[in-house]
């Protein structure tokens, strides 16, 4: 089974890039495109391939824009976002949807929730999130926290066009619904849910002493 990582040099909260989804047919437009049921956001969730394969993992939360106007922040790693926007505009067609770069940062802790803020979805462990002009984290060691928890992070154990997500834990985790209907991917991801063992997935294992850390080639 792969082991999970504790490798990240930077913290995955710099790393960051919040997308709008505005316009009346957000959610119709998300629903039928991601592993989770947006109707219910805030909620984990990931973008796939036609054959199941991982593309792009985020969090879907409900926000009010400076202006008023109600919309969906997509809260997904910057290395991804430029790919995740591309695929948006073209599944975009004619849904009334206005795709953009919010403009605004997200700030989490473990401590007491701010005002505005949500509960990580993936687990209660990670904390709070809160969106807005400040950005940041308290400091928690979220790193330690995830390994702790076996949750898989982007581009660590979460690899595009590689990772199937039942494999990455997406189902324990809050990240999928298999109740909603279609999306690209779904019949794959049902199909190993439904009708196969899987084979691999993550564990988190103690080790003594000093172990060297792994090497993609």
């Amino acid at each position: 089974m792969p082991r999970l990582s504790g490798c990240n040099s930077e913290s995955e909260i710099t790393m960051r890039r919040i997308i709008s989804v505005a316009g009346p047919d957000r959610v119709e437009f998300l629903q039928g495109l991601v592993s989770n049921d947006v109707a219910r956001a805030p909620v984990w969730a990931a973008m796939l391939t036609p054959q199941g394969k991982y593309l792009a993992d985020f969090l879907i939360v409900p926000h009010v824009l400076p202006d008023g106007t109600e919309a969906l922040l997509i809260d997904v790693d910057a290395r991804l976002a430029d790919d995740l926007m591309r695929r948006l505009s073209m599944y975009k067609l004619r849904s009334k949807v206005e795709l953009a770069d919010s403009g605004l940062d997200v700030a989490r802790g473990t401590g007491d929730m701010p005002e505005g803020a949500i509960t990580d979805p993936r687990d209660a462990a990670l904390g709070w999130r809160l969106y807005g002009e400040k950005g940041g984290d308290d400091g928690s060691d979220f790193d330690a926290i995830r390994v702790a928890r076996v949750i898989p992070e982007t581009l660590v154990e979460l690899i595009p066009n590689e990772t199937f997500i039942l494999e990455a834990g997406f189902d324990r985790l809050n990240g999928v619904d298999f109740r909603k209907g279609c999306y690209v991917g779904q019949e794959v991801t049902a199909r190993m849910k439904h009708k196969t063992e899987l084979r691999k997935g993550l564990i988190s294992v103690g080790i003594e002493g000093e172990a060297p850390r792994a090497r993609r080639s």
